[in-house]
């Protein structure tokens, strides 16, 4: 067995190897000699982040070594998109989202809205959809799932002792469960720090284009938050009317069940009301930082404009935050604060170092050239319609990442799309952001994302019914992202 999965390996490694040596000897070198190299360490790169031979994490050091050894930029150079501002964003991020999962913050968020929501299965669905949604825009899809599945599992129990049965309990668990998955990928959305690719763009499109406008947070909210609650509330229709149709008669002790877990709680303690203070803080500074400006007409100056702190950016509002939970004094052990740094090791370095090799890989493709091998093969390239292609881009990305990791696939095609969106004279804003929407939107498999092998081993969902019900979803998701977008994206960022 152990030789067998060696020899596995061995002819992964080797086919990623032939991969790579063909795209080097297919690549131009004309202009441009380190291009194919480069492009044979992409190619091999996405091999090993399709294929998971070696952690995701592991294949994103590759560029350390690699391309100071081909003459690509100094190390410095390198390691330096390692420790890019959007990484201290996210490890900020993450220890927020960990202080006010410690607390236990976001399980008293969840529940109030859910008790509000009533106990009928499609009020049900909804209401475990927009929890999720609402948690996954500040922390992260995982964390939301992990947050709403064991409430959603003893409501399915409740349903099951009250006399629920047959088609309708299995509907229901399918909507509930489902439900969590999709809204947690759809709520991340929303926001800048809410999924790692609209973290990834962020970044690359500060990067590759500095001259055209930032995009800040509130910006963001305000041009994609539309997009994230059409689609939430089309999702539950579709999931609770048209795939998974479920009755509209009370479950009794549904809501029972959810107002005694709240109830459990007890009051807000002062760790509790310390964190969400904090968090809002938070908020409030990433949301009023920024110049907010829609169409050609409408602007309000933040904070950084009006005390001229330029260089104050949303990565520091998020260490700032991230500081004072360790800080804060904790009610629940004398001299100790909200969060240790054993709490901090819980960060998910990994997605860090992601993030970083995504970077490195751009920052390659920029540096040797290979940007304008691609931007050149695109350039003759018959694109009449920028509908066509933003519908193009949002197909591609959706189905695409239903077999590796978002954020992965983000990090290879983003740098694609900005040379693609020059050689065919488009703004690289109106393919980069649908691309990087898209890549949340894959909702067939469980390998997809984390949040649906997590409900997939619920025990409610069969790889079935999440192919039939995320078909339909994938397909939705490239409208809406598309359209809403090409209409309203488009005003709100004045292109």
């Amino acid at each position: 067995m152990k030789l067998n999965f060696k020899l596995k390996q061995y002819i992964l490694v080797l086919t990623g190897l032939l991969l790579a040596s063909a795209l080097y000897f297919i690549v131009p070198n004309d202009s441009n000699p380190q291009a194919p190299a480069v492009a044979a360490m992409i190619i091999f790169m996405a091999f090993l982040w399709i294929t998971e031979l070696i952690p995701l994490a592991v294949t994103s050091l590759i560029p350390i070594v690699y391309l100071p050894f081909i003459g690509v930029g100094k190390l410095s150079q390198i390691t330096a998109y390692y420790a890019k501002p959007i990484i201290f964003l996210f490890l900020g991020g993450f220890i927020l989202a960990i202080g006010i999962q410690k607390t236990g913050l976001h399980k008293r968020i969840a529940l109030f809205l859910l008790k509000r929501i009533g106990d009928k299965p499609q009020q049900l669905v909804l209401g475990f959809m927009l929890a999720t949604a609402m948690l996954s825009m500040w922390i992260s899809n995982t964390a939301s799932v992990m947050v709403m599945m064991p409430v959603g599992l003893s409501v399915l129990e409740t349903a099951k002792k009250n006399g629920l049965s047959g088609k309708s309990l299995t509907n229901l668990g399918l909507g509930i469960m489902l439900g969590l998955a999709y809204a947690a990928d759809i709520g991340g959305m929303a926001t800048i720090i809410g999924t790692p690719p609209n973290m990834v763009f962020m970044e690359m499109y500060t990067e590759l284009f500095p001259d055209l406008p930032a995009i800040g947070f509130v910006t963001w909210m305000i041009m994609v938050l539309p997009i994230s609650v059409i689609f939430l509330f089309s999702g539950w229709l579709i999931l609770t009317r048209v795939v998974f149709r479920l009755p509209n008669t009370r479950i009794m002790g549904g809501s029972k069940i959810i107002s005694n877990e709240y109830y459990k709680l007890g009051k807000m303690s002062p760790d509790e009301k310390r964190a969400g203070i904090i968090f809002l803080i938070a908020i409030f500074l990433w949301i009023t930082g920024s110049d907010i400006q829609i169409g050609e007409s409408f602007n309000i100056s933040g904070w950084r404009t009006i005390f001229n702190l330029p260089e104050l950016k949303d990565a520091s509002v998020a260490i700032f935050a991230a500081i004072l939970l360790f800080v804060a004094p904790s009610s629940k052990k004398e001299n100790k604060s909200i969060l240790s740094w054993n709490d901090a090791l819980k960060v998910p370095w990994g997605i860090l170092l992601l993030f970083g090799g995504g970077l490195a890989l751009a920052g390659g493709f920029q540096l040797s050239g290979l940007g304008e091998v691609v931007s050149s093969l695109f350039a003759n390239t018959q694109v009449n319609s920028s509908t066509v292609a933003v519908f193009s881009v949002s197909f591609v990305l959706t189905f695409l990442t239903e077999i590796t990791s978002n954020t992965a696939i983000t990090n290879l095609i983003l740098p694609i799309i900005a040379e693609a969106s020059k050689a065919l004279d488009i703004d690289p804003r109106l393919l980069m952001i649908p691309a990087t929407l898209s890549a949340s939107c894959a909702f067939m498999m469980p390998v997809a994302s984390p949040t649906q092998a997590i409900v997939f081993g619920s025990g409610y969902v069969k790889i079935k019914d999440m192919v039939k019900g995320g078909l339909l979803f994938n397909f939705i998701g490239i409208l809406i992202v598309s359209l809403i977008f090409l209409v309203w994206g488009r005003f709100v960022l004045g292109i």
